[in-house]
């Protein structure tokens, strides 16, 4: 079956519009397809299981049990869980696609498309977001992963107050744009940064911190790209530190004596890191990059299994786990001593459904020369700007005029993340 199908929307069903493909003037034979898509049977995911089994419990018992830990309830998270349930259902919604010239045709369940709780959706969002950063924003220069953490002392704010966590990214933005002033002497160019906040940690505990693409050097007003291959991390630390104290100061979640004695630490619990560097136009690398800074906080993969009496075993992504050192032992290393973590399934949705963002919380951000501003002004500077034509699902297909720059633009992405996604050869 080609590629070119045309696409039946169930009726009576409020979902986003699906443009049909338009049908070849003459009759072809069809091509073989490279590979048939298999719809997943959502039922069987182990997370599903135990939200069908447990979650209105967990949702009763919430106040008394993990308001404490967590915060108050959140209404999004039953609105999230709700569409998760309803996600790759037949009897939910579904489009039919169809071939033109063989008639041949398939359904495809709709998605609920939510965040954090369901990783297939994730996956598919981080598809198209690595695929529109490599083909719209990212520059063919050397790019480096930032990640910037926090003390655990201090990541309970953020579990609390989660309008922190976008001023903890516009802090590492911060970071990096003063720490590149000093090599520059602030008068040579501004970076270019995607930001992308992360709430969980290996096991899905609460760890707050900050992943970013940055690019390895400035840009000037021209345009021009001034490549600055090494930084001071020493410095990057104490910069990323200070804005995080002025931040919590100017909250009030914090007072001077707790910076005062925080600061006194001999390992402070701040860290930079940004050694991980990808080349100029190496797509792959960054595809791959972005994918995984984007990624669901957790995975059906390391759901070992739901043992007899309901609890989870999920394991970590490091294969083996690190030996607990001695008392007084010189080669201490930091970070979880477990590969695993054995969960009850309250504690579990628990777990998981403190990642859920609020409604509208954006948790990818762009910076100095990516900024929708900055990307905005270039576009129209050249004369570069598409006007989307205007909504013609009620004409007559046939008879429509060539298809304009931005509906050829729109196909060729929905085309990649489909090829992505359920790798389609034709």
């Amino acid at each position: 079956m080609p590629a070119a199908a045309h696409i039946l929307r169930k009726k009576n069903h409020s979902r986003q519009p699906i443009i049909p493909f338009r049908k070849p003037n003459v009759a072809r034979e069809c091509k073989p397809p490279g590979t048939f898509y298999r719809p997943r049977d959502h039922e069987s995911s182990p997370f599903f299981k135990v939200v069908r089994d447990h979650f209105d419990e967990f949702e009763r018992v919430y106040p008394e049990k993990f308001q404490a830990k967590y915060g108050f309830w959140r209404p999004i998270i039953r609105t999230s869980i709700d569409k998760f349930r309803k996600c790759g259902d037949l009897k939910e919604g579904f489009a039919r696609v169809r071939c033109p010239d063989c008639q041949t045709e398939f359904f495809v369940a709709f998605s609920c498309r939510q965040r954090a709780c369901c990783p297939s959706c994730d996956q598919k969002r981080a598809l198209l977001l690595a695929h529109r950063l490599n083909n719209e924003v990212f520059a063919p220069v050397p790019h480096r992963q930032w990640v910037f953490t926090i003390p655990k002392r201090l990541r309970v704010f953020f579990r609390f107050d989660r309008s922190l966590l976008g001023k903890l990214c516009r802090a590492a933005w911060e970071t990096v744009r003063d720490l590149y002033a000093l090599e520059v002497d602030g008068t040579c160019g501004i970076p270019a940064m995607i930001g992308a906040i992360q709430t969980f940690g290996d096991l899905v505990h609460w760890h707050s911190h900050v992943h970013a693409v940055v690019t390895e050097g400035v840009f000037t007003e021209s345009g021009h790209f001034v490549h600055i291959p090494e930084t001071w991390k020493h410095r990057a630390i104490e910069i990323w530190q200070d804005k995080v104290f002025e931040l919590l100061l100017n909250e009030k979640k914090i007072d001077q004596e707790t910076v005062a004695g925080m600061r006194t630490w001999r390992h402070s619990g701040f860290s930079v890191d940004n050694s991980v560097r990808i080349e100029a136009n190496d797509h792959a690398a960054m595809q791959r990059l972005v994918e995984y800074i984007s990624r669901c906080p957790f995975s059906l993969a390391r759901i070992i299994s739901l043992t007899d009496d309901g609890k989870i075993l999920y394991r970590a992504s490091a294969p083996n786990c690190i030996p607990f050192p001695k008392a007084g032992d010189n080669e201490l290393v930091a970070g979880n001593p477990r590969n695993f973590e054995i969960y009850e399934p309250l504690d579990f949705l628990a777990t998981v459904t403190q990642h859920i963002p609020d409604k509208g919380e954006h948790q990818i951000r762009s910076y100095g020369w990516y900024s929708n501003k900055s990307r905005g002004l270039r576009k129209n500077s050249e004369a570069e700007a598409i006007v989307p034509t205007p909504h013609m699902a009620d004409q007559d297909w046939e008879k429509l005029e060539p298809e304009s720059a931005y509906t050829k633009k729109c196909r060729m992405t929905w085309a990649a993340l489909i090829k992505a996604v359920y790798e389609a050869m034709h």
